[in-house]
């Protein structure tokens, strides 16, 4: 039989290195290995760790800074409920006044109407009067202002249902009607007359609500 030659090119080598040598480099190899997975792990630990601080470095800010607007609007909260206190004080200060003086009188020309009908060396000597209720309607003229009494004085009779006449024609004057004729209890020879008056709403002086308009 002929031999089959086994086909090669180049140099023949020979591994003359001891097994020990071998399994050496293996384990240095393989050790180098794990230092750079344990470092690689170390350096992926750090930056989750700094990642997480950043973080929570930013979150603290932000709370901080939303807490900070939150103390704002609840001082705003605050201050604008002060204001709504004073605006409600106010208000119910403002209709207290309105109701109050909703009845003031003008008494001046309340005396000077009773008196312009007066006949010559009569005197308006009383009056008694209770102040009507609070407006209520848009004609004054209808409502009740002044209800009450007045007394005259005349040194000698007069006719007395004239005299309640021209009281009715009297401006403002609702109703007017004779009570008594007496004589006076202060002078003597002299005679009192007690008449029965009521005024509409146009005797209140309104002052008030012409303060208020203009403001």
């Amino acid at each position: 039989m002929t031999a089959i030659p086994v086909p090669f090119s180049g140099a023949p080598r020979v591994d003359l290195m001891p097994r020990s040598e071998v399994a050496r480099r293996e384990r240095d190899q393989l050790v180098r290995l794990w230092v750079w997975i344990v470092l690689g792990a170390i350096v992926v630990a750090f930056l989750i760790i700094a990642g997480a601080f950043a973080f929570k470095f930013l979150a603290d800010q932000r709370l901080v800074a939303e807490q900070a607007r939150t103390n704002a609007l609840l001082t705003e909260i605050a201050s604008l409920s002060e204001v709504s206190q004073a605006l409600a004080t106010e208000a119910e200060l403002t209709d207290y006044r309105t109701e109050a003086m909703a009845t003031d009188l003008a008494w001046s020309p309340v005396i000077a109407k009773i008196t312009s009908i007066l006949p010559a060396d009569t005197a308006l000597i009383g009056v008694d009067f209770t102040v009507g209720g609070v407006p209520i309607g848009e004609d004054p003229t209808l409502e009740q202002g002044l209800i009450g009494t007045v007394t005259f004085d005349s040194p000698t009779p007069i006719d007395i249902v004239p005299l309640i006449r021209s009281l009715r024609g009297v401006d403002g004057v609702l109703y007017a009607d004779g009570q008594s004729v007496t004589s006076s209890q202060v002078s003597a020879g002299r005679y009192s007359y007690l008449l029965t008056v009521d005024f509409d709403q146009t005797v209140y002086s309104n002052e008030f609500a012409t303060e208020e308009g203009g403001e």
